[in-house]
């Protein structure tokens, strides 16, 4: 592809565009979420697909990815209004953390038995497809929801917005205790503490900088605020990572405090991010879908739909009820939340990982983890209406009975 004349790249990479994103538009009136679109486009126009490219460079994919992210976690913090999320905050954080590591260890400990691998890669892949995918849930619960849907769409998006550094902080520490033979597991408690407490404190500072910023800058173009703030958004990764931090979590929090703050042109630069979030979601999926081999995944195909059914009606399941066991949230609720727990292109740039850094099964680990991520798209995004509506109108077994009057 690097010897294509660039025009040729240029035409083929437009036409891609479009034509993914009108085939968006006609699948989502059959209910197939744009995320699976995306992806299969991408492996449809790969080597071993129609198209033939042939593409194979996981340390793009991982870097496109992690600035797609970027721009897509910072977006939903933007969007994300405290008055909505602060009833629901504390049930969020328990999802987004205990429930993220109970995931990881049942769903490894599940991998270990299936496929045999050492325990730590074992529970490495158990981390990697332990959080929800944000834009995955974003775009789910922008069809049009209702109900219990509806009721639920700040504790859900707050969860799949806010799980996300979990799940990076728990890969990146597994890597580590697994490339460097003899450490000890304990060594993983203080790069988690560390990479929260540095994610925090800059995602807090750097929030009020954009703030301060652009209240006080003066442009005579409007649209230099946007760009200015684009800027912002990677400088934050990008030193929060070079200090050791999660810049996920940093840039989450600063995407809050910036939704939350009165700033010149609020409503231009959520247009703009939004947009671009959007452009960044259609050619990250495409992208992802060109690096995976199909012919790869044929062999693990019976185990990864082991994982995966494991993933969706065990694991996650147990991690919501126990994580909200102490709030006062009906059986319906905890079930509908357990459904909505899609995985996504978080867990597959998160599988390109192990393969960089070395791992000895970081190929077999991401061609289950892209297996288990299309499994999850396929079930949870295109049987999410229906199970709502299954749940809400279920009889009296996912309600609470209210006591009949006594009789006089």
């Amino acid at each position: 592809m690097s010897q294509w004349p660039i025009e040729y790249i240029i035409l083929a990479g437009s036409l891609l565009m479009i034509f993914s994103i009108l085939a968006s538009r006609v699948a989502g009136s059959f209910g197939v979420p744009s995320m699976l679109i995306f992806i299969l486009i991408g492996m449809l126009c790969g080597a071993e697909g129609p198209g033939g490219i042939f593409f194979d460079n996981a340390w793009f994919s991982q870097f496109f990815g992690i600035v797609a992210l970027s721009v897509i976690i910072f977006a939903g913090g933007l969007q994300t209004k405290l008055s909505v999320i602060r009833p629901i905050i504390w049930p969020g954080v328990v999802l987004s953390s205990a429930g993220v590591l109970i995931t990881a260890i049942l769903t490894g400990l599940f991998a270990f038995y299936i496929i045999k691998i050492p325990i730590l890669e074992a529970l490495l892949l158990g981390a990697i497809v332990s959080s929800t995918d944000a834009a995955a849930v974003f775009s789910i619960l922008g069809r049009g929801t209702k109900g219990l849907q509806e009721k639920l769409r700040p504790l859900l998006e707050f969860e799949s917005g806010s799980n996300d550094p979990v799940a990076f902080m728990l890969t990146a520490g597994l890597i580590q205790l697994i490339t460097t033979p003899g450490s000890s597991p304990w060594i993983m408690i203080p790069i988690l503490i560390k990479q929260a407490v540095i994610g925090v404190a800059l995602g807090y500072g750097m929030g009020k900088l954009i703030v301060y910023m652009l209240r006080s800058i003066r442009f005579d173009f409007e649209a230099l605020y946007p760009v200015l703030t684009l800027a912002l958004i990677l400088f934050t990764y990008g030193l929060t990572s070079t200090l050791q931090g999660s810049g996920i979590l940093a840039l989450y929090i600063a995407g809050i405090l910036v939704g939350n703050s009165d700033i010149n042109h609020k409503g231009s630069l959520i247009e703009f991010t939004d947009g671009i979030s959007w452009l960044m979601q259609i050619s990250m999926f495409i992208i992802l879908g060109l690096l995976v081999f199909p012919s790869r995944l044929l062999p693990w195909m019976a185990h990864g739909a082991m994982i995966a059914a494991f993933l969706i009606f065990i694991a996650r399941p147990v991690s919501v009820f126990a994580g909200l066991a102490f709030f006062k949230t009906p059986v319906r609720e905890k079930l509908l939340v357990s459904w909505v727990g899609l995985r996504g292109a978080v867990a597959i740039i998160l599988a390109t990982m192990p393969m960089l850094a070395g791992v000895h099964s970081g190929d077999l680990i991401f061609n289950m983890v892209f297996f288990i991520v299309l499994f999850s798209v396929f079930l949870q995004g295109m049987s999410l209406p229906y199970i709502s509506d299954f749940i809400e109108n279920c009889p009296s077994i996912f309600r609470k009975k209210t006591p009949s009057a006594p009789e006089s």
